[in-house]
């Protein structure tokens, strides 16, 4: 997503936003919103995963209650 030095620089902007310039809380805003997309897409993909496990699992318990009778 973003080198480690964009992430110290983001940090050490964020615990002094009060005096940092302009052009900082721009460069902030946009790390921010980077990761925060990033994050989005990462919890979509999981949850997706998780469907389609879900799926698959009751598809195969399904199965197996069918062939043991239960």
């Amino acid at each position: 997503m973003s080198t480690n030095t964009e992430s110290e620089k983001a940090k050490e902007i964020i615990k002094d936003y009060k005096s940092s310039s302009n052009k900082d809380l721009m460069f902030v805003m946009d790390y921010i919103q980077k990761d925060f997309n990033f994050t989005k897409d990462m919890v979509i993909k999981g949850t997706e995963h998780l469907d389609k496990l879900e799926v698959t699992y009751n598809t195969i318990l399904k199965e197996y209650k069918k062939r043991t009778n239960t």
